[in-house]
């Protein structure tokens, strides 16, 4: 899409006023706010990509194996994140009661990453010599807790502002290209991060405290470009009701180009801000009787659980077991990213046509035998130059597809009203069942050394296969 400069000195609002006309009245989101808004939100994910890998991660994880940390932080720095994940119906529901997606996404993400700077002091005065290295790893996991939490309160408030921007029927492309715009990103900067931090002069400490600063300064210059967004009344978008509609102002002419498609799936119906709202006893009933919701939230929940059972420990047994430098690990998780970035556009594309159901199914096999071809892998020069970097281009093409279209059913199924409610329900539940997952694989792990580690391997692949099984009875919504 041509890009579109729109100047001002505020952020950019679409202001729903009352209706006094029956709820047919349309109010529509401009063409050109639409594409910056878009292009907005794509250079935040290329910003926040960098931001994300300086505090998590294989850089995250190298500072916690350099400072001599057991599995068991492993396991709860990425429980952490998942189980802070608890707080987002409380995000949801404050959310819904601000009168600007923005305005809220400065309070919960900014500081968020604004607290980082806390452990970037901390590695100053570790490597003075002030603090020793346990409090360096306790400081760690509170800067990873309370980021995370500030992060889970603004994380469901953000989707539901997406999900309103991308139009519906260009979902698949568009977070293609975004994902693929922030994964080429983490394909460039992450071998050129884990360089610095192998090899600053002053110690491989020091080296991640660079690194770290840096990515906290692009993390609040992602958070920038969400000013060029079009903002949402959260209050507003809870008196949409039901699905857009179809109505004779639209026309339907298939050689229209994409940007006409833009202004037409984004057509908003309206009711005002003062409109009888669903109490919250049947809310709570809607959501029971969703059926296609719970599924999906069965589905979400044990995928969750058996996945996390092992994927914090990759880079572990890389790490520790096969004593790999970091920047082998680093070279290995850019060519993931490379992958996901060539697949990403194939995968939206394809998800749009065929739908994601089909693909979570078919991929989801892949990624649950994935596990299996670990168990051979050891410190030889033919597994280090040649397997290992086929296994990670292997997981950076399929978990393109699982992240992808994922998203997109959670967004299809999701109701207009109230819906970062129902996107922090989601949440909530994989949250809860991947910690469960990593607790439990960080306990096996702690008490089983090595051996336990491949055993785990094998234990998450057949757990991942068994999570497939409610996809089999999920109804995915029209893509129309």
């Amino acid at each position: 899409m041509d890009s579109v400069q729109i100047e001002t000195t505020a952020p950019l609002n679409v202001e729903f006023t009352q209706i006094a006309s029956p709820p047919t009245a349309i109010s529509r989101i401009p063409k050109n706010t639409i594409r910056t808004s878009l292009k907005a939100s794509t250079a935040d994910s290329v910003l926040a990509s960098v931001y994300s890998l300086g505090t998590g991660g294989i850089l995250l994880s190298n500072l916690l194996v350099e400072l001599g940390a057991s599995p068991v932080v492993f396991g709860m720095l990425s429980s952490i994140p998942m189980l802070v994940n608890l707080i987002q119906p409380l995000g949801a529901y404050l959310s819904e009661r601000s009168t600007s997606r923005f305005q809220y996404s400065l309070r919960t993400h900014g500081i968020g990453r604004l607290l980082w700077l806390v452990l970037v002091i901390g590695i100053v005065t570790a490597s003075l010599g002030a603090i020793a290295p346990h409090q360096l790893v306790i400081l760690t996991l509170l800067i990873v807790l309370f980021s995370n939490l500030l992060g889970g309160l603004g994380t469901a408030s953000w989707l539901s502002w997406v999900a309103m921007i991308v139009p519906r029927r260009l979902r698949g492309r568009y977070f293609g290209t975004r994902n693929s715009a922030a994964n080429f990103t983490t394909l460039i900067c992450v071998p050129m991060a884990g360089l610095v931090v192998s090899h600053w002069y002053g110690g491989s400490l020091q080296g991640y405290g660079v690194v770290l600063l840096i990515s906290i300064v692009f993390g609040i210059m992602g958070l920038g470009c969400q000013y060029f967004q079009v903002d949402m009344n959260p209050r507003s978008q809870n008196t949409y009701y039901g699905k857009l509609p179809q109505t004779s102002e639209i026309q339907s002419d298939p050689t229209k180009d994409e940007s006409s498609e833009v202004t037409q799936s984004t057509d908003l119906l309206l009711l005002p801000s003062s409109s009888i709202h669903l109490p919250q006893d049947q809310l709570t009933s809607s959501i029971w009787k969703n059926s296609n919701f719970l599924i999906f939230l069965l589905y979400f929940c044990f995928w969750n659980l058996a996945v996390n059972l092992s994927s914090p420990f990759f880079n572990l047994y890389m790490l520790d077991t096969l004593d790999l430098d970091v920047s082998y690990v680093t070279i290995y998780n850019s060519l993931q990213a490379g992958a996901t970035l060539l697949m990403l556009i194939l995968w939206g594309k394809l998800a749009d046509k065929i739908g994601n159901r089909p693909i979570l199914i078919c991929i989801g096999i892949l990624v649950g035998v994935t596990p299996l071809l670990w168990l051979g892998i050891g410190a030889n020069r033919l597994d280090i130059w040649l397997w290992l970097p086929l296994l990670h281009i292997l997981a950076g093409g399929t978990w393109a597809a699982i992240d992808l279209c994922s998203n997109n059913i959670q967004l299809g199924i999701a109701p207009i009203k109230n819906q970062s409610i129902y996107f922090a329900i989601a949440a909530a539940v994989a949250g809860v069942s991947g910690a469960l997952g990593t607790t439990i694989g960080s306990f096996l792990v702690q008490f089983a050394q090595s051996g336990g580690l491949l055993g785990l391997f094998a234990l998450s692949g057949l757990f991942r296969l068994i999570a497939l099984v409610p996809l089999m009875f999920l109804q995915e919504p029209s893509r129309s």
